[in-house]
């Protein structure tokens, strides 16, 4: 094998075993939080969020390098091609989740959580599940 190729594997295995360690800490967080996993609310929270997401990168009250992040964000959200592809059961979309919740975080601390109520177009209790992935208190 050429040493181009184990030095690309390698690093392909590891990007998918510090992905695959997100994941598992992201499930782990979320039963921590006192939540039981529900898909079908997650599955809800997706458009949601990516809702917010969108809006976030175009309000003017947020500056604008957090913009920047949360528009590539909503780029890698909506292309097909992921680090875990979607049609992988569970694990296609929790890496999604994963990356929300890093964009949430970064874009409470760098935006305030008023952008990011005025900019949520779901309902009270699916911004405090999403907060609590993000594992941010409201």
């Amino acid at each position: 094998m050429p040493f181009w190729l184990q030095i690309l594997l390698s690093v392909l295995g590891g990007i998918a075993l510090l992905w695959g360690a997100l994941i598992v800490a992201l499930l782990v967080h979320y039963r921590r939080a006192d939540r039981s996993i529900d898909w079908r609310e997650m599955a809800r929270l997706a458009p949601d969020a990516v809702r917010l997401i969108k809006r976030l990168a175009f309000d003017k009250g947020v500056p604008r390098p957090t913009r920047w992040w949360l528009g590539g964000l909503l780029v890698y959200l909506l292309l097909p091609i992921d680090l875990v592809p979607d049609f992988i059961p569970v694990l296609g979309y929790l890496d999604d989740a994963i990356l929300v919740a890093i964009g949430l975080r970064f874009a409470i601390t760098h935006a305030g959580m008023d952008a990011l109520e005025r900019n949520w177009p779901g309902t009270p209790d699916g911004l405090a599940a999403l907060l609590a992935i993000a594992k941010t208190r409201e």
